[in-house]
């Protein structure tokens, strides 16, 4: 039998070349946040890429706040982050991590370059570190302090400890190389005084450690093996190798660097997050017309949608965008087959059937998914009453409208054959009834004598039927004038967010509890929202419509 041949990406074609060179032998790999917003849709790449990698390899999945930055972090992201990584999959069990852990042993790192001659305390201030440090066609020059004694460093950096100077006073500096092609190891800073309080450890600190000196060390105390991070950290690796080998680790971490998840037309950037969520634009970071996992989470989106649009992204090297249609066809994907069919009817106005006995009430047997008979049925109730969808009735109807006007038989779905007769308008001249009559020998949507009728519609009895507000969300960016506008600004649509509260569902549905789904016979994928919705008060908020715009390639959907 021929042996299947399997497609690696770059990731995986490095970490098997180190394993067979015997470079590492458990694979470990993190994902290290900083606890200052939410995470976003590009974050679950990342997320589901660490930890696949070390399930795949048998190996270590680290979950660590990268929190050396007290001016923006906050417990509630915290919390908000371990949520987020919990709800896709990703189990790190016992690795959790917080970078201010390691503060004492990043000090004793500085004091090792510092005694190795490679840093110094810097005096300049932070503007004048920018002019001194060049362009990407000029070298910078050195810092009139970079030739401090070792003896005078040690001496400053244990001041600058003791909270003996004012922030941006001083400075820690790598001492590499002005003249760099690289701007990264123009003698970055790699410490600098700031008096507040951190999160985890109080007011025990008041010089933190920058991001590019921090990272490479906390890789490297915890045994992560690959480092893996998105593009922009590419001009950063060799200050990260610099970092982790002058400072003397035995095993280096290795640094990859993969293309970040670009989604169309969507707001991925905390600070434009923030402000929609301070301008009262949105209801929060959760506002399911975000991306944000939170928000996806409250919309409906299921683990398994995100994992399964992960996959379809792939991992590369080049940048490029996704499109957001790729996004809910997951979803639809997703739910197709796990969710109930139900009835509810979102713009409704009353049908009375004139010939049912009146005060009755039966239930029909209603099958739940007819793609996935395992799911069962439920029994309806149905009555001389019903709530209908507007739509679905038309005084004067154009050519090939199939459904109910005057004079046409229509099916109720899982139900009867009815006719309408007649109808009831107010002074404004809006339908306000609908009357027809039906056919006692066509229960269950045929008819014993062989005639067809074209359309059907789907019905909530209107004396069981329990009412609702449903929310229609679309983008929250005017997808037909791109993103921003030209000063900067976000191309807001004004139709982003569209509220039902004149809604009537079945009564099965009012069962429904936070995140539960549904798929609306006609309508859409449907979720109770986990904030707002009770029991006495339901809401549900559309997942995605039933309709695609997307199609995987052909050579992909042959599986």
């Amino acid at each position: 039998m021929e042996k299947e041949t399997v497609s690696r990406n770059f990731i995986e074609q490095i970490i098997d070349k180190d394993i067979a060179e015997g470079k590492c032998d458990t694979v470990c790999t993190r994902f290290p946040p900083e606890p200052n917003g939410y995470l976003h849709i590009g974050h679950a790449k990342s997320i589901l890429l660490n930890y696949g990698i070390a399930q795949q390899y048998g190996g270590k999945f680290n979950l660590r706040f990268d929190d050396t930055n007290p001016t923006k972090e906050k417990m509630e992201f915290v919390e908000s982050i371990k949520a987020d990584v919990a709800w896709l999959g990703a189990d790190w069990e016992d690795r959790l991590f917080f970078a201010s852990d390691y503060f004492e042993q990043m000090y004793e790192a500085a004091v090792t370059l510092i005694k190795k001659g490679k840093a110094f305390v810097c005096d300049l201030s932070a503007e004048e570190i920018r002019q001194y440090r060049g362009t990407l066609t000029e070298p910078g020059k050195n810092s009139p302090y970079r030739d401090r004694s070792i003896e005078e460093n040690l001496r400053l950096f244990e001041e600058m400890r003791a909270g003996k100077y004012e922030d941006g006073e001083k400075v820690l500096r790598a001492k590499i190389d002005m003249a760099s092609p690289n701007i990264n190891m123009r003698d970055p800073v790699i410490y600098r005084v700031a008096h507040m309080s951190h999160h985890n450890t109080g007011d025990k600190w008041c010089i933190y450690p920058m991001y590019d000196f921090a990272h490479p060390i906390e890789d490297a105390i915890e045994g992560v093996t690959h480092s893996i991070c998105t593009l922009e950290f590419e001009d950063h690796r060799p200050l990260y190798d610099w970092v982790v080998r002058e400072v003397g680790y035995e095993k280096p971490p290795k640094q990859i660097e993969f293309a970040k998840l670009y989604l169309t037309n969507v707001v991925t950037g905390k600070r434009y997050i923030k402000k929609l969520v301070e301008d009262g634009i949105v209801d929060g970071w959760d506002d399911p017309r975000l991306v944000s996992i939170a928000a996806l989470r409250r919309r409906g989106f299921t683990p398994e949608s995100i994992r399964m649009f992960v996959d379809l992204c792939g991992i590369s090297k080049s940048q490029s965008s996704v499109d957001y249609a790729m996004l809910e066809y997951c979803i639809r994907e997703d739910l197709k087959l796990k969710r109930a069919r139900m009835m509810a009817v979102l713009d409704p106005v009353k049908l009375i059937i004139d010939n049912y006995p009146e005060g009755e009430v039966e239930y029909l047997e209603v099958v739940n998914n007819l793609e996935n008979p395992e799911l069962g049925s439920r029994k309806v109730p149905f009555g001389r009453e019903l709530y209908i969808e507007r739509e679905d009735f038309m005084e004067v109807p154009p050519r090939k409208y199939f459904r109910l006007f005057p004079g046409n038989e229509v099916r109720l779905m899982n139900a009867y054959f009815v006719k309408c007769e007649s109808f009831v308008k107010d002074e404004t001249g809006r339908i306000t009834e609908i009357h027809c009559t039906y056919d006692p020998a066509s229960k269950g949507g045929n008819s014993p004598d062989g005639r067809k009728v074209k359309g059907t519609i789907h019905w909530v009895a209107a004396q069981t039927a329990v009412k609702a507000e449903v929310r229609l969300y679309e983008n929250i960016i005017d997808e037909e004038k791109g993103v921003y506008n030209e000063d900067g600004s976000l191309n807001l649509n004004p139709d982003s967010l569209k509220v039902l509260k004149e809604c009537y569902i079945e009564p099965e549905l009012a069962k429904a509890q936070a995140y539960d789904s549904f798929q609306f016979v006609r309508q859409g994928f449907f979720c109770a929202d986990a904030r707002d919705s009770k029991p006495e008060a339901l809401v549900f908020n559309r997942i995605v419509s039933l309709k695609s715009s997307f199609r995987l390639p052909k050579d992909e959907t042959k599986a």
